[in-house]
């Protein structure tokens, strides 16, 4: 060993030995922020039943799947009516009553009977491990 090393690692300084070892401790705490990881991703909604923009006979359910893990509790969905057929400036109206489960990547809505005729607007957001809200909305009908 040579003598500069030996003096290093022997230093009898206390400051200088509390340095290394912060920088000890520090390092592998660094390293998780610097590495992206599966925790720190948004979810992104991957597909739809129904799905954007098209028509679909009178749905029961409606399913949403996520590129990531859901917070149930603080994942779920706004359910618009925006038209009816054979009425003009058709006022949106709110569907309520449905039921709305997370399960893993999916969130599944359970309508208490099949949606009628008309457009709708779906607005969702999604919550994963990082706790950000994410949100979207896309539009169907229903024939």
């Amino acid at each position: 060993m040579t003598a500069g090393l030996a003096y290093h690692l022997a230093d009898p300084n206390p400051k200088g030995l509390a340095m290394r070892r912060l920088a000890l401790l520090a390092a592998p705490a660094f390293a998780m922020l610097a590495l992206p990881g599966a925790a720190l991703a948004h979810p992104k909604l991957l597909s739809a039943n129904p799905a954007a923009n098209t028509a679909v006979a009178k749905p029961t359910k409606l399913t949403l799947t996520f590129s990531e893990e859901l917070v149930g509790p603080l994942s779920g969905i706004e359910l618009v009516m925006t038209g009816m057929p054979g009425m003009a400036n058709h006022a949106p109206m709110p569907i309520k009553g449905f039921k709305t489960a997370a399960a893993g990547k999916v969130l599944t809505v359970t309508l208490p009977r099949a949606l009628p005729a008309g457009s709708y607007n779906l607005k969702w957001h999604a919550v994963a491990a990082d706790q950000h809200r994410i949100e979207g909305q896309y539009a169907f009908t229903v024939r």
